[in-house]
């Protein structure tokens, strides 16, 4: 088979029309792969075919006239080659690499060269690149200075491909150019750039060949860099777990003392005079450095540490709250990687934090206490347990310190024994009726979570609960189950599946927080696993439809005394009835006839608060995109809400917050107006027409409208 389809792929490589030439070299690197798919393995005798092939890629790698898909087509193949066949190309590589090389001084191919580099780096073959390797890392070196990202980035990741296979015949002064270029790359101006210059970093100091100079150019030019990104309240993903690679690649820098390391890391979250102070998604970014910094540095640093913390906490909080908050965020990244117990009543010293008045101390004790004991589950799990049956006034920290072990458990696809999971729901079950909705919500997102890890315990029990006579316990259930339903494939779809519509159908409870709690979840089942709902869609929209509609009976006059005020309990749940609309025209549009939502669900909600006109708004703009027919059917009634919205004027004392909702619903109401033109075209309506000509006679409404249509 192959003897047949080579000749004819390897023939049309020269031909002359240049998309040919191009899906010639494209399939060439297709044949490359199959012919030899393992280096180890030689299943199949390739050799009579590496000469020809290379042949034919050379002839065009070297010919400069010729379209740039074709050039790039040519070096991206030969790199494949050169990767899979090396070992079989000795004479060769000594006149092809050479090529490959000025490619890359070229402006319009230096990018497809890097990349054709990279591939032959990361070859198994190792091939012998000691004829280019120092121009190579010159002109790599070099482009870490250019503005094109994607060269910077696809540079950065052959030099650290270049340096893990040929570190032993680069010299340490390139090591010290790169280090000082790389570093400039390090701000969350990009972090996505900022990850790979640090796991290249990462890879200079790993090399023991690197000399004590690269260590030092480290500390100069890259700590200071990597201690500002640590501020940014953007650090997140592939950034930060870059960051805690460096630091732990710190540590084990011969020339890098730990207790340097520890201060500078500390000190990073004091305010400062340029930025102010640390912002809290930073100070996780902190402790998480300085839990791996401590593992890093062994036992005996570790634990002087953590005594180092404890100390600070049992000090006065009213004087350090800065630096207790600080400390027991430390001690819950340490604790979650390291088991803690040999620290006398560390437990009982972190939830006497719970007793600050500083709010940021409890919530941070409260996220210590539940990450400390995912270090040791068999001692500290029946602490918090019982701290929960016991302390009332700390029941919701404690409920946050639970949630972060099962959070953990679930993440880490950890499972309970069978005792802590009869346990941890027995408790949670108790709690379901609390008058808290904080603690409700906890508890809710307790059972979610262990249902994750314990589907075919928790399904049924949450199931159970969906007849208990209690309110607050059947919209708890709902709201578990809501928690339980992720993005990725879980063991509970299977177990959730048939079961599903027992949760949903409670939309039409009597009680509003029941239906409120089914809506959201549907809207979150919609969002992330459609299929799990599709086939209840038919009975359940009706219902849907339904919690859009204004009741009166939940409408409620509270007297103040001088004056009496108007309470709309059922705003929220509209709100989120609407928005769950909005879920399902994305995932679901052919399960949804909107013919029967438009008059008058949609017309009730575009004259309604403004809470829920802001959904409405968007709805109505993906209708007239994605059902035009069905909105033109009805343009005239929808227009009226739409007019009244726009000419709507806060009361002059009204406060600037007052005055810039109703410029966002404005805005929001516009861009529906501007999707409703679009599709009628100004000759479908009278109606519309005169609005827009209204429109167009106000100069605030007109710029708007103009700016909005160039967004």
């Amino acid at each position: 088979m192959v003897d047949a389809i080579s000749a004819p792929i390897i023939s049309s490589v020269g031909e002359r029309y240049y998309k040919v030439t191009a899906e010639a070299l494209r399939v060439c690197g297709e044949l490359v792969r199959v012919v030899r798919p393992d280096i180890e393995v030689y299943d199949f005798d390739f050799k009579p075919y590496v000469h020809p092939i290379f042949a034919a890629i050379m002839s065009r790698l070297t010919n400069q006239d010729q379209d740039q898909e074709v050039k790039e087509c040519a070096i991206s193949c030969m790199g494949l080659v050169v990767s899979t066949f090396g070992d079989h190309l000795g004479a060769e590589l000594p006149s092809c690499l050479p090529v490959l090389v000025d490619r890359m001084g070229n402006e319009i191919t230096r990018l497809t060269a890097v990349k054709a580099f990279a591939v032959i780096a990361a070859s198994p073959l190792h091939i012998d690149l000691s004829c280019v390797l120092e121009h190579v890392i010159s002109e790599l070196t070099a482009f870490l200075r250019k503005a094109n990202r994607a060269l910077r980035q696809a540079t950065l990741g052959t030099l650290n491909t270049l340096i893990v296979g040929y570190g032993d015949k680069i010299g340490s002064a390139a090591y010290e150019v790169i280090v000082v270029e790389l570093s400039t790359l390090i701000s969350d101006s990009d972090l996505h750039m900022a990850a790979l210059a640090l796991e290249l970093c990462c890879t200079l100091m790993a090399d023991k060949r690197s000399g004590p100079n690269v260590g030092l150019t480290v500390r100069n030019k890259v700590l200071p860099q990597a201690l500002t990104l640590i501020r940014s309240s953007l650090l997140q993903g592939q950034a930060l777990l870059a960051l805690r690679n460096f630091f732990t690649a710190l540590v084990y820098s011969a020339n890098t003392s730990f207790d340097v390391l520890l201060d500078s890391l500390l000190s990073a979250a004091k305010p400062s005079a340029q930025t102010g102070a640390v912002a809290k998604q930073a100070l996780f970014s902190i402790a998480q450095c300085v839990a791996v910094l401590c593992l890093s540095a062994g036992d005996k640093k570790c634990s002087s540490t953590v005594n180092m913390l404890t100390d600070i906490l049992k000090a006065d909080s009213s004087t350090n709250s800065a630096k207790q908050h600080l400390s027991l965020l430390c001690l819950g990244e340490i604790g979650r990687r390291k088991d803690l117990s040999s620290h006398d009543h560390i437990e009982n010293i972190v939830i006497e934090s719970f007793q600050s008045p500083f709010e940021e101390i409890k919530s941070a004790a409260s996220y210590a206490l539940g990450n400390i004991a995912v270090g040791n589950l068999p001692r500290y799990l029946p602490f918090i347990l019982d701290k929960i049956d016991n302390q009332q006034k700390k029941q919701y920290l404690l409920l946050h310190s639970l949630k972060e072990v099962i959070v953990r458990q679930s993440v880490d696809k950890a499972e309970f024994d069978d005792s802590s999971v009869d346990k941890i729901t027995k408790l949670l079950f108790n709690h379901c009726e609390s008058d808290e909705e904080g603690v409700r919500n906890v508890v809710a997102e307790c059972l979610g979570k262990i249902a994750l890890i314990e589907p075919g315990k928790l399904v049924p029990a949450l199931k159970e609960r969906t007849s208990s006579p209690a309110a607050f316990t059947r919209a708890t259930v709902v709201i578990a189950v809501k928690y339980s339903i992720v993005e990725r494939q879980e063991k509970i779809d299977e177990i959730l599946y048939p079961e599903i519509s027992t949760f949903l159908m409670l939309i039409q409870d009597q009680d509003r927080h029941v239906r409120r709690a089914a809506v959201l979840a549907l809207s979150t089942a919609a969002h992330n696993k459609p299929n799990l709902i599709k086939s209840l869609l038919p009975e359940l929209l009706p219902l849907l439809y339904d919690q859009t509609v204004i009741k009166k009976e939940l409408i409620r006059t509270v007297d103040l005394g001088p004056f009496k005020h108007t309470v709309d309990d059922g705003l929220e749940l509209r709100k989120a009835a609407f928005e769950c609309v909005d879920t399902l025209l994305d995932s679901c549009l052919d399960q949804v006839n909107p013919s029967s939502f438009l008059v008058p669900y949609l017309l009730s909600g575009l004259d309604d608060h403004y809470d829920v006109k802001m959904p409405c708004h968007l709805i109505l703009s993906k209708l007239a995109d994605k059902c035009p027919s069905a909105v033109l059917a009805v343009l005239d009634s929808l227009v009226d809400p739409l007019h009244k919205t726009i000419n709507f004027r806060p009361k002059q004392d009204a406060v600037k917050q007052e005055v810039d909702r109703n410029e966002d619903m404005i805005r929001s109401a516009l861009r529906a107006i501007a999707s409703l033109n679009q599709i009628s075209g100004g000759d479908c309506s009278h109606k519309l027409k005169n609005l827009m000509n209204e429109i167009g006679k106000s100069k605030t409404l007109s710029e708007k409208y103009s700016s909005i249509r160039n967004e």
